[in-house]
């Protein structure tokens, strides 16, 4: 195990996926982890594998697109744990429609709530603890991480409208914490993975086959990106980071797949 001037970090999406492993990364590197996600037993499994590798963290179920219930997590973390050092936004949804043309305002609302809404209450909620505004303290600094996509810089039929949009919301986001609290100690973090062989993909128009899976990123891939982020000298910004699949795979029948989910049947090209 390793050492961190961190003491407490915060990760979304820490059920499955990156946000497991990104979880376990950082207990791995000394941090306490406070595990988020909408499943409870889903996070306490998580919990329970950390702690048999000697790390410590704790499993808090919390709807990340409520201010209400985001106040009341952070009133726990800070009343059982202490102030916050570390938040890593990585809770994502994509929408089952991905052509605007059939993509409904709800669906649209609700992929924007979770990748983009959610992060910005997230940060605002933790913001007092890193820049001192909280009881008159000076500001200790911290690290926010938030994974982005590839989406976000290339946006098509594979991730959807909603998903390509709030990802590239949220990396705006980043940046603006970053060109505006840096002198303050706070270093905004942006993680933009390519295709990553996590269970989203189950969601998928046309899931990716085993084989097309093998060659992705995988989760522990970005988990350890994000290790590496926090667990530098505060003195180091990593503000961007790409982690993408060496090999990049034919997409086409995907996205030919993806053009035409929701549409209404006689719009639907005949095979």
């Amino acid at each position: 195990m390793t050492n961190s001037t961190t003491r407490i970090a915060i990760v979304t999406g820490a059920g499955s996926g990156m946000g497991a492993a990104t979880a376990a990364a950082l207990a791995d590197a000394g941090l306490t982890v406070v595990l988020v996600g909408r499943r409870q037993p889903q996070l306490d499994a998580v919990a329970a594998t950390i702690a048999t590798h000697g790390g410590v963290a704790y499993a808090r179920a919390c709807d990340i697109t409520e201010g209400a219930a985001i106040a009341a997590l952070i009133e726990w973390v800070h009343r059982e744990l202490g102030p916050i050092d570390v938040l890593v936004n990585n809770a994502g949804s994509s929408s089952t429609v991905l052509n605007p043309r059939w993509t409904s305002e709800a669906e649209w609302r609700q992929v924007l709530e979770v990748n983009l809404t959610a992060v910005f209450l997230l940060t605002q909620a933790v913001l007092p603890d890193m820049l001192g505004t909280r009881d008159g303290e000076r500001g200790r600094g911290g690290t926010i991480v938030t994974v982005s996509s590839l989406a976000a810089v290339t946006p098509n039929l594979l991730g959807g409208a909603a998903y390509g949009a709030a990802k590239a919301g949220v990396r705006n986001f980043m940046t603006f914490l970053h060109t505006t609290f840096r002198n303050d100690g706070l270093r905004a973090i942006t993680v933009l993975p390519g295709e990553a062989d996590t269970p989203i993909l189950d969601n998928r128009a046309r899931p990716p086959r085993a084989d097309e899976r093998a060659n992705m990123v995988r989760p522990d891939d970005v988990a350890e990106a994000i290790r590496l982020a926090v667990t530098l000298p505060e003195r180091v910004v990593l503000q961007e980071i790409v982690v993408a699949p060496t090999r990049q795979r034919d997409v086409s029948g995907d996205l030919d797949v993806s053009r035409w989910l929701g549409a209404p049947d006689d719009l639907r090209p005949r095979a």
